[in-house]
């Protein structure tokens, strides 16, 4: 659901104009700037609020379409060539994004021509209806930086309902400041109903490449490409956030494709948490939605993964009410993790219809543990989810190292409840609990047997050079889909065909498709 309130963001230097094409950016605010406290929710149920409660609730909207949908509205232009003193018509384009969205009427569609585009971007504006920004060839408006490149902050005019689509987003090269985009809610929901759709995120070179933070809600993220952080840090950083839909985006790391060395530093492609507790709005990060996504080309830390839940040892739950479904987790890298998807001291997670295949060098599948003063871990549902490794090395760092499925000390977590999941290992022993608080054999309705995935040493990283991808595909949509019906689609003989649990399982698989009556196993339907 969308908030309607009366909110606002934009500035981050009351009254500062766009830095267009090559103006300066004045510093950003503190990532973390503090806000003002709201007593924490009580815990929602484990299908959190706003997201597909089963399969005869209603469910989540399908994947989103690979095209462009026409211009919505009145149609305006942006051009490196432009000119703010213009009207924005096709034949007088005025030249900077930010001008562009202080003079459009609500329901427009702003295209911005193909170029490059340099010096911080400051997304701003209230729209009831809602404003499209678009490059009007996808990835060829190219939106760079020395500092943070687009801002959605807190000012005067608001900042809510704008969509950005379809550009290419980097930092300028090393020596840049923080942050490639930056959503902050100013402590007290400020920012509020902004899409990231079909955007080519990438190569920060200080920071995470998108942060959403500090007491912000109702945003989508969506059909993106992401890649290439810096230091101990994220593709997307959410905290103290809620109501966040991250969907159909791939995330990857390929720092020698983009001319870097890889210093194997950098951190999950995603956590969620909170750092300032009670300093905004938010006590904890509630009702997040990771849906529909590629995890692949792990390049990070040996102690990181794909997908983090809570991180900074607060005494509170940092995530309190999570959907994670539908998502794959693809092992074609030999660079060690800790474990694809990870919590920490968070609860009410539920974990669906996900497939993770491939050979992915980890210490386990999955690694629930506290830090600091975190709370115990409860309220986490596994349930119709896929774990394949046709090496024999499932959740194992190599050959020579025993298969791991959790590493989840039972005093630290409690009541995880495992349905209808499907286990196998290359025809090797299939990991077991061992000293753990749980493991496949919890799982009364496990499933075990090869479900045929498609052989992961044919698959080509999708990474984007400023022209084109490198796996030949002609959009992020097709790039996605194309991993999915070649790489992760199971076999009609695979046990985990019809063998899914209807009362867990996702209402629709990775693709939108609904699932029928006999649900499969994994993110794909049959």
């Amino acid at each position: 659901m969308f908030l309607v309130g009366i909110l606002a963001c934009g500035d981050d230097d009351a009254g500062g104009a766009d830095g267009g094409r090559d103006a300066a950016a004045p510093d950003a605010p503190g990532v973390d700037a503090p806000g003002v406290d709201a007593p924490a929710a009580d815990a929602p149920s484990v299908d959190a609020p706003g997201t597909d409660a089963g399969r005869d609730a209603g469910g989540p909207p399908p994947a989103t379409a690979c095209d462009y949908a026409d211009p919505a509205g009145a149609v305006f232009y942006v051009a490196t060539d432009g000119d703010d003193g213009g009207d924005g018509s096709e034949g007088a384009p005025w030249a900077t994004i930010t001008h562009a969205l202080d003079s459009v009427p609500d329901g427009a569609t702003i295209l911005v021509r193909p170029g490059t585009y340099r010096g911080r971007i400051r997304m701003r504006g209230s729209f009831a209806s809602g404003v499209t920004v678009r490059s009007e060839v996808p990835y060829m408006a190219k939106l760079r930086n020395d500092d943070t490149v687009m801002t959605f902050y807190e000012a005067g005019p608001g900042c809510e309902g704008i969509t950005l689509e379809g550009f290419d987003i980097a930092h300028e090269g090393p020596g840049a400041g923080a942050l490639v985009v930056h959503l902050d809610g100013g402590g007290s929901n400020a920012v509020s109903r902004i899409t990231l759709r079909n955007n080519v995120m990438h190569d920060s070179f200080d920071n995470d490449v998108l942060k959403i933070n500090n007491g912000i809600a109702d945003i989508t993220v969506e059909r993106n490409l992401f890649f290439n952080q810096t230091g101990s840090d994220e593709h997307i950083d959410i905290n103290s956030a809620e109501r966040i839909v991250v969907q159909d985006n791939v995330f990857l790391n390929a720092f020698e494709a983009s001319g870097r060395t890889f210093a194997g530093e950098t951190s999950s492609y995603i956590v969620v948490k909170d750092s300032n507790g009670s300093s905004d709005v938010y006590t904890g990060s509630r009702d997040i939605t990771i849906r529909r996504n590629v995890f692949m080309s792990w390049q990070g830390n040996g102690g990181s993964g794909f997908l983090l839940f809570g991180e900074d040892g607060q005494p509170f739950a940092e995530v309190d009410g999570a959907l994670v479904e539908n998502n794959l987790f693809v092992g074609d890298s030999d660079v060690l993790m800790r474990a694809p998807f990870g919590i920490k001291g968070a609860r009410n997670i539920t974990f669906r219809n996900n497939s993770t295949f491939g050979d992915l060098p980890s210490r386990a599948l999955m690694r629930f543990n506290l830090e600091g003063d975190n709370p115990g871990i409860v309220g986490v549902v596994l349930a119709n989810n896929l774990w394949t490794d046709a090496t024999g090395t499932l959740g194992a760092m190599d050959g020579g190292d025993a298969p791991d499925f959790a590493d989840a000390a039972p005093d630290a977590v409690t009541g995880t409840v495992l349905t209808h999941n499907q286990v196998h290992n290359g025809g090797d022993a299939l990991p077991t609990r061992g000293g753990e608080a749980f493991g496949p054999e919890d799982d009364a309705a496990l499933v075990t047997g090869d479900p045929g995935l498609g052989a992961i040493a044919g698959l080509v990283t999708p990474h984007f050079d400023g022209t084109a991808f490198a796996d030949g595909s002609r959009s992020i949509c097709e790039a996605f889909e194309r991993i999915v019906m070649d790489y992760a689609t199971p076999a009609a003989a695979s046990p985990g065909v019809d063998a899914g649990d209807p009362a867990t399982s996702a209402r629709d698989d990775i693709l939108g498709r609904p699932r029928d009556a006999t649900p499969d196993i994994g993110a794909v339907e049959r």
